[in-house]
């Protein structure tokens, strides 16, 4: 059997005669160019599908066996994270790798790419992360370390890259290499960008994550793209050692009474769309909704309705009240402070003079930021979204959720930007939560998830006092 790579898939091209690779897995006939043709990702299956039917491959998918890779130093792991690879190892060299933040999952990569010493392609989700792992690899890995993405065109048969940029190339190199290493693998499952997966011709591959997606058709098709869940542990099991220990403290606060009314007109204007669309529709997804909702004038209002409601949610008086006791009482301790959106983020950091950290800041401008953070000339940076995920906030002890998704998954993340160990470190993160709202709502469906009760703290008129 033949085997070529060919913009992202294989082609196959049986050279005895009476041999067919008909009903091969995901194996279908090509008439455009009368040949045999199947994803690349599913290389792995053909080879052993091959060997099973006694035949011989012929042609080389892929570059990687011409591609030099430099001899790894050792890579010194801990013993979770050495266990990690191990799982990985014994699994075939596939599977997804759960890790909470702030605990070292780069390193296990870092393991398995030593352990492999083969062409290895790392695909992270922002330009920020990708020259975070491009750094780490450098310290270690002797030759050279390529970066595809933000300008940089460098390809090495070790190279970093972004979702974006790998979406679009990876028809052209997908063949180049052994290792593929999925930083953030939660964001694959269900989304156009499977197909950089898809396209990779890659055996051996690595997910890592902090929120592994639940039971369901995410998770079941990152089990075929990437392989199973193969190792995890959570914060508890870490906390105290190898990350800080932690407490978790929720504010309950309440809009003054000329908000609230303001804020259930506009809800309750949204949930007289909402409610009756719900009930025709109760397994509809919000991307569906909002469809419905812009075929109509009733529907639109009902849209905009509910977009006032979350701007009057996202900081109001009692929230802002809170936020300057919470900077008071924390004012020697670094702090990072989320927000639901950019526009509170900058609010924010006018009202308190505190550094905001948002897509709109230039890669140079947030590093010069990050390494006043770490050296004590800042103190306080808040934030939307920017921080939530990957990105190396040093030394942070406080975090304060203004507000935000309120989903488990974004909550991990956010504790996991304080919780970088250090001796005799206590981490706090505090979330406001607003009275009687899906605030407060989302606040009790998270911690059923997490399996714990904690308790809530009002501060009704304890903020003013203050």
């Amino acid at each position: 059997m033949r085997m070529t790579f060919d913009r992202g898939t294989v082609l196959l091209t049986p050279t005895a005669a009476g041999e067919s690779p008909e009903g091969w897995p995901g194996v279908m006939w090509d008439p455009r160019v009368t040949r045999w043709r199947a994803p690349a990702w599913r290389r792995g299956e053909l080879l052993r599908r091959c060997a099973q039917e006694g035949l011989a491959v012929e042609g080389r998918v892929g570059e990687a066996s011409r591609w030099r890779v430099y001899p790894w130093p050792l890579v010194s792991l801990r013993s979770y994270q050495g266990a990690a690879l191990c799982a990985w190892r014994l699994a075939g060299r596939r599977g997804i790798v759960a890790l909470p933040t702030g605990s070292g999952k780069t390193w296990v990569a870092l393991g398995a790419m030593a352990e492999q010493a083969a062409p290895t392609l790392c695909v992270v989700p922002t330009r920020v992360l990708m020259h975070q792992w491009w750094e780490a690899i450098s310290r270690l890995y002797p030759g050279p370390v390529g970066l595809w993405g933000d300008g940089k065109r460098r390809l090495y048969p070790v190279t970093v890259t972004t979702f974006e940029s790998a979406y679009r190339h990876m028809a052209t190199w997908g063949d180049r290499f052994s290792l593929l290493v999925v930083d953030e693998a939660h964001h694959f499952g269900q989304s156009a960008q499977d197909s950089i997966l898809q396209m990779c011709a890659a055996r051996a591959r690595l997910g890592l994550t902090a929120t592994p997606p639940g039971p369901g058709p995410r998770a079941e098709r990152l089990h075929e793209l990437l392989g199973a869940q193969v190792f995890s542990t959570k914060i508890e099991e870490l906390r105290g050692k190898h990350l800080a220990d932690f407490q978790r403290i929720s504010l309950v606060v309440d809009f003054v009474p000329e908000e609230r009314r303001g804020y259930d007109l506009d809800y309750g204007a949204f949930r007289s769309f909402y409610l009756p669309f719900r009930r025709r529709s109760p397994e509809a997804s919000w991307v569906e909704f909002v469809r419905e909702a812009s075929r109509s004038d009733d529907g639109r209002r009902a849209l905009a309705a509910w977009r006032a409601s979350r701007r009057r949610l996202g900081y109001h008086r009692a929230k802002a009240e809170a936020l300057r006791w919470l900077l008071s009482e924390h004012s020697q301790r670094k702090v990072l402070i989320f927000t639901p959106d950019n526009e509170t983020a900058y609010k924010v950091a006018s009202e308190h003079l505190v550094m905001p950290i948002t897509c709109d800041i230039g890669r140079a401008e947030r590093a010069r930021c990050l390494e006043h953070f770490r050296a004590g000339r800042l103190r306080r940076l808040v934030s939307s979204r920017v921080l939530n995920e990957g990105l190396d906030v040093p030394d942070a002890e406080v975090g304060i959720i203004v507000g935000g998704g309120g989903s488990l998954r974004e909550y991990l993340q956010r504790l996991g930007r304080i919780l970088r160990p250090a001796r005799g470190k206590m981490a706090v993160l505090v979330e406001l939560t607003t009275r009687a709202t899906p605030e407060s709502r989302r606040f009790r469906q998270r911690e059923m998830s997490l399996g714990e009760s904690l308790p809530a703290v009002s501060l009704r008129g304890k903020a003013g006092e203050r």
